[in-house]
């Protein structure tokens, strides 16, 4: 989306956090970090998307079922429940906040799990309540965003505390999970004190913070700048190296990974990249078809200066550079050897497109491959937030605004299958999908009202 529409469209299209003493050390093996990212459903795609009762290729979960409360259509066998809403009472005293948008699980032990979930509030939005203290402000009151914490019994889903955990911030758009117990939540709002839509803004804005999984109620609100400022959309964590990988929510972003001085403690600052691939300054795929589905292509990276872009023009100053041009990147999840980022508008018929990108790790160069575009408005239109499911199956939420709002969740199998998974009846976009860390139920968010899901059935192994 463009800046230009930063408060006024439908949508309104949108350093280190004070810990607690038990938060964990970074996760440097392998297979502990890899735990913690099975914690939100995230993982690497599996080796075939054959059934695993016909050995057949799988096609889908079946033709969705209308439900007869006339919310989220499923196919047979699956059903939902409602978690959380806009305006139910939550445990600080406030109520829950509106624009409910990325979203991730973490286990806390103990029987408990977390969600952590955005609100892409601007400051003419209500707050759902005062906010004791946040990053920034307009015209003297702490701005809205930021994010809740819903704290649930990991067997029965019962909500046992619910409450604001960041505020002070400008459209919280997605962000991503840590292998350390944390969420990186982004603001998609580069503007501030004389910029455009900046009038009464006290500070610039378009950062990545941090709150803990196991903060208890409203964390300090401290920007994670040298991640850089830019139109924020996700971001993911290898947990072998620590990097940190984010996308951008441009026509003309790019996208950009962090290298941290100290690996799992982002606030000592690091190193911004942009990426660069070989032979190919542009993946959008519009003019011409010059990225091919499948095809690997060699990555290196640009570092970026000036990381905290105070004219907004990072992405165009990594472009200059080499930086290779994706539309309006979004969803993005890292699994065991692999992550998965979401083009909005990318691809010839400009309905989206998932690319899929593996890091060297020091073994070899990291590639790049366009896995995934949309050649019809039945495979997936404008997908948006992504997550990759146990199975090793994409969930994509889509976010296409037409006269009629018509979202789905689609599934894409590790061979590139789409199929339906679910189609809200809601007029508004779907958000967050995000799995349990049994892997039974999938959360996920409609935007605006908030109404916060949990989806249950018979996964496909």
């Amino acid at each position: 989306m463009t800046l230009g529409s930063l408060f006024n469209s439908e949508k309104e299209r949108r350093a280190m956090i004070k810990t607690t003493q038990n938060r964990r050390q970074f996760l440097s093996a392998t297979t502990t970090a890899f735990a913690a990212l099975i914690a939100s459903g995230c993982v690497a795609r599996g080796a075939s998307s054959a059934s695993a009762t016909t050995g057949e290729p799988f096609a889908g979960y079946g033709p969705l079922v209308p439900d007869p409360n006339g919310v989220l259509d499923l196919p047979e066998g699956f059903s939902y429940r409602l978690i959380s809403s806009l305006g139910d009472a939550m445990s600080d005293g406030g109520t829950v906040p509106d624009k409910a948008d990325g979203m991730g699980c973490l286990d806390l032990g103990n029987g408990e799990i977390v969600l952590v979930r955005n609100h892409e509030l601007v400051p003419s939005d209500d707050a759902g309540g005062e906010i004791a203290h946040g990053f920034g402000t307009h015209n003297g009151n702490i701005v809205p965003g930021g994010t809740t914490n819903i704290v649930l019994d990991a067997e029965t889903l019962a909500v046992k505390r619910e409450f604001r955990s960041l505020g002070g911030t400008i459209r919280n758009c997605s962000g991503g999970i840590t292998p350390w117990g944390s969420w990186l939540t982004c603001e998609e709002a580069p503007t501030g004190p004389g910029q455009r839509y900046g009038d009464g803004l006290a500070v610039n804005h378009g950062w990545t913070f941090e709150v803990p999984g196991d903060a208890e109620g409203l964390v300090e609100a401290v920007p994670l700048r040298a991640m850089g400022r830019f139109n924020h959309e996700a971001a993911c964590v290898d947990p072998e190296t620590g990097y940190v990988y984010q996308t951008e929510d441009r026509n003309d972003g790019v996208l950009y990974r962090f290298l941290p001085n100290t690996p799992g403690k982002l606030s000592d600052g690091g190193r911004l990249q942009a990426m660069v691939i070989e032979g190919l300054p542009d993946t959008r795929n519009w003019d011409a078809s010059v990225m091919p589905v499948g095809q690997s292509n060699t990555v290196s990276w640009v570092d970026m200066d000036d990381v905290e872009a105070p004219n907004d023009d990072l992405r165009i100053r990594a472009a200059a550079k080499g930086a290779a041009l994706i539309a309006r990147g979004e969803g993005i999840h890292m699994g065991d050897d692999d992550l998965y980022f979401c083009s909005t508008s990318g691809g010839a018929k400009k309905l989206g497109q998932i690319f899929r990108f593996v890091p060297g790790r020091g073994q070899g160069p990291d590639t790049v491959e366009l896995f995934f575009e949309s050649e019809s408005k039945d495979q997936f239109d404008y997908g948006d937030n992504l997550c990759v499911a146990p199975n090793g199956h994409l969930i994509v939420c889509e976010d296409q605004y037409t006269e009629v709002v018509d979202n789905h969740l689609r599934g894409i199998t590790p061979s590139g299958e789409a199929y339906d998974f679910g189609r809200l009846l809601m007029q508004t976009e779907l958000a967050g999908a995000c799995f349990s860390p049994d892997g039974k139920w999938m959360f996920v968010n409609a935007y605006a009202p908030t109404r916060t899901f949990a989806i249950k059935g018979p996964w496909a192994a």
